[in-house]
């Protein structure tokens, strides 16, 4: 059976998976540059550059799989143009706030519970995976955030493993990913060095490269870079600091793009 597999690149950590017989949309934020989007506790960023809205139809959508509920990754601009009956996959916490809005089927994954779609002679599955968003006891006060590692299978072989990072700052928690989930052909990693008040609350060159020699992917495709202003570190520091460890299947997305992903035969 033939089986194809891509990620269309829309901005920051929105993007269109097209796995097989389904499409799902990762952490939606439509809004435009100069649009302001609030992170919580009295904190706001501004959007610097365009989502490439032009590349996604709604329509074809099967789910959204939503990290963490942080305006960057869920805006208002998202919240009012996504279809209410489009089911949402994301953490019981973001579960429970968005079941008291317009959306009506939220599925809430604790860590290392597992949802899956069949279609067509494909399945797709999801587990949720550790993420964490602040260093130390700062994490309490942020929301959680989940990983997930999505799973191909056709006629019960696995024809691609997928491990979107989510906003996880590096950890001995990702060391059970591989462990646990097996081989990692591609990884979408959530980079950006974002700080508040001074504190890293996602991964900056050095902890990319420090995840990447972790896991160990076939394909490693950095996004969440440089959409907002609180994203503090380029994607050349990744690109560059990867280089010089020797890391080899690291991929830049632009805006707009589209990748194919590494279907095992």
């Amino acid at each position: 059976m033939t089986v194809n597999a891509s990620v269309t690149f829309v901005g920051n950590a929105t993007t269109v998976l097209r796995l097989g017989d389904f499409t799902l949309l990762t952490d939606p934020a439509f809004g435009l540059a100069g649009s302001r989007v609030y992170l919580g506790k009295g904190a706001w960023t501004k959007r610097v550059k365009d989502p490439a809205l032009d590349v996604l139809d709604v329509r074809l959508l099967d789910a959204v799989l939503l990290s963490h509920l942080h305006g960057d990754h869920f805006d208002k601009e998202a919240r009012r143009d996504l279809p209410p009956e489009l089911p949402i996959v994301t953490t019981p916490q973001a579960q429970r706030r968005l079941r008291r809005t317009r959306f009506a089927e939220v599925r809430g994954l604790p860590t290392w519970e597992t949802h899956e779609w069949a279609r067509g002679g494909h399945r797709l599955r999801v587990t949720a995976v550790p993420g964490r968003h602040g260093p130390g006891p700062v994490d309490r006060l942020l929301p959680d955030v989940m990983g997930s590692v999505l799973e191909l299978e056709t006629d019960n072989r696995t024809r691609l493993r997928l491990y979107v990072t989510g906003d996880t700052l590096y950890g001995s928690h990702l060391a059970d990913i591989p462990r646990r989930c097996g081989e990692i052909d591609a990884m979408l990693i959530h980079l950006g060095g974002t700080r508040l008040l001074g504190m890293l609350l996602t991964m900056d060159d050095k902890q990319g490269v420090a995840t990447a020699g972790l896991i160990r992917p076939g394909l490693t495709i950095p996004i969440h870079n440089d959409d907002y202003k609180v994203q503090k570190t380029p994607l050349e520091h990744f690109l560059r600091r990867a280089r010089e460890e020797g890391l080899a299947g690291i991929q830049p997305i632009m805006r707009g793009a589209t990748l194919e992903l590494p279907v095992r035969v």
